[in-house]
């Protein structure tokens, strides 16, 4: 059985270190038959993408050794070497256009260093093309450049990012105007620009992100984890005392779901597999603790986002798959940085299905959000939602209720309540965490449900109201007959209605009742 690790991403450790490595040369053969090719691929953040570009520089520098026994060594392939320069932007932490300058051209300079190449010309582009122009005296040059795109996204909210974008669009022109000397070349990120001056300069990329040939190049698939991992999955269940299918449900549960074609095979987080197996079997939220971009987070709060809707999101696909960085939409920056996947298309209306891959990232996400959205810190959330689960559960609408004021005590005055949508995303983020099922905005024949919470034997409705009273709240639901829907689910009703205070900024009064002809449990 050999080791696994999380944190070698270079090919070459990895086979030199006898590190479990998933083949997936099979995908980059396909890349490098062409005499020439040049590509873009995004995926999100964890998800292999410097391994596999060191595995392509390992490749084109002839190292045919290390690939003994992959699908790569038995197909035909020349085996020749190309000079190679390959650019990380990952520890890339540039703020300022000075910065980022700076940095791209001590990048340079040190990969000159190695090819005893002096550079003299000055700038970014000057220096980049010097660099190229030396390197391809014998043979073209191969190019892969890993995060392309960070020097943006760490920017985007910057005032100064407009500068930065014109530093990365002089950077990028040599890659379009070096193409003669190119054997292959490719970009990796996690974003897709799209009508921006930055990824204009590449438009001779072929992108290759939502290609059915290449969607399961990261990640691993159901066959490959259980291929793979035998041994460790096996080594897992008899730790945890856990019957193998359903330790292999509960790890699809939790760290599978993410589709980056409509038909193409569901794959795992290969990290989250990793840490998993690392850490004897522990579920957590291994690939969120990585970071999560503030800046998106933020963007949902300030857009006051439908957060309920990323749950079934319907969008065509220039609606997820491109976005502008001066016109930031929320469901394409979502989807390329992982938190929202494809679930289904349909061909008809020529629309798709997003939600959460996984139960990973949908309760790390909230938790994040909720986070932002209110002012209980994640470090004494937890003892509060045990509390709402167990007063959820015996149906103690006054201890549910109290608790739920914690969430919405002490929001900051600069934020602005006036609309009931704010306090019905508080109180669906809560109860996500819970862990109660919740419904918002349910259609009925005679109107919209706030919200519908089902745990246990019960089943709750509620409805809220900003500028009027509980008894109102209640009274709608009643007059709309909102429990009707329900009234055969043998589970008892009751209907909650609850005011909110914009002074106050809380849950200043709640009422309720249990349906009649349904079965009598005790409040």
């Amino acid at each position: 059985m050999k080791d696994l690790t999380s944190s070698v991403y270079t090919f070459e450790d990895l086979i030199e270190g006898n590190f479990l490595y998933i083949d997936k040369t099979e995908y980059l053969w396909r890349l490098i038959q062409p005499a020439k090719g040049i590509y873009f691929l995004a995926r999100p953040r964890r998800f292999g993408k410097s391994l596999a570009l060191s595995t392509l520089k390992a490749v084109f520098q002839g190292k045919k050794a290390l690939f003994k026994g992959l699908v790569l060594e038995s197909k035909p392939y020349d085996w020749k070497v190309y000079p190679v320069i390959h650019l990380d932007f990952g520890n890339c932490d540039a703020f300022d256009a000075d910065s980022l300058r700076q940095y791209l051209i001590e990048t340079i300079d040190a990969i000159a260093k190695t090819h005893n190449i002096s550079l003299t010309r000055s700038g970014v582009s000057g220096h980049f093309t010097e660099l190229v122009e030396a390197m391809t005296i014998e043979s073209k040059i191969v190019i892969l450049i890993d995060e392309y795109d960070k020097p943006i996204l760490d920017n985007i909210t910057n005032p100064r990012s407009e500068d930065i974008r014109q530093v990365m669009e002089d950077f990028y022109s040599v890659v379009k105007g070096t193409e003669p000397y190119q054997r292959f070349v490719m970009l990796t990120g996690v974003s897709k620009f799209s009508k921006v001056s930055v990824f204009s300069k590449l438009n001779n990329l072929t992108d290759i992100s939502m290609n059915a040939n290449y969607a399961t190049m990261f990640g691993y698939t159901q066959q490959e984890l259980e291929s793979n991992f035998a041994d460790y999955i096996n080594s897992a269940a008899k730790r945890l005392e856990m019957d193998r299918d359903e330790l292999l449900r509960q790890l699809k549960e939790w760290y599978n779901g993410y589709r980056f074609e409509e038909d193409a095979a569901t794959v795992y987080n290969p990290v989250s597999i990793a840490k998993f197996f690392e850490s004897g079997g522990k579920f957590k939220n291994f690939w969120f603790e990585t970071g999560t971009p503030r800046f998106l987070i933020d963007l949902l709060k300030q857009n006051n986002y439908d957060l309920p809707s990323l749950e079934n999101l319907e969008l065509d696909e220039v609606g997820f798959s491109a976005y502008e960085i001066t016109n930031l939409a929320v469901e394409p920056l979502l989807f390329q940085t992982g938190y929202i996947t494809i679930h289904s298309y349909d061909p008809e209306t020529m629309l798709y299905t997003l939600g959460y891959p996984n139960m990973e990232v949908k309760n790390a996400f909230i938790r994040h959000l909720m986070d932002v959205f209110t002012p209980v810190r994640k470090e004494i959330a937890a003892s509060h939602i045990v509390k709402i689960f167990q007063a959820a559960r015996s149906g103690a609408i006054d201890a549910l209720m109290a608790q739920m004021r914690i969430f919405f005590s002490n929001i900051p005055n600069n934020i602005t309540l006036q609309n009931e949508k704010y306090y019905q995303t508080v109180f669906y983020l809560v109860l996500k965490l819970v862990g109660i099922y919740i419904d918002v905005e349910v259609n009925t024949e005679s109107g919209r449900i706030n919200a519908v919470l089902q745990s246990g034997d019960r089943i709750i409705i509620a409805e809220f109201k900003l500028h009027d009273s509980a008894e109102s709240a209640l009274q709608q639901i009643k007059d709309k007959k909102y429990y009707e829907k329900y009234l055969s689910s043998g589970k008892e009703i009751i209907i909650l209605g609850a005011a909110f205070d914009a002074e106050t900024r809380n849950i200043e009064h709640w009422t309720s009742e249990i349906i009649e002809n349904t079965p009598s449990l005790p409040l």
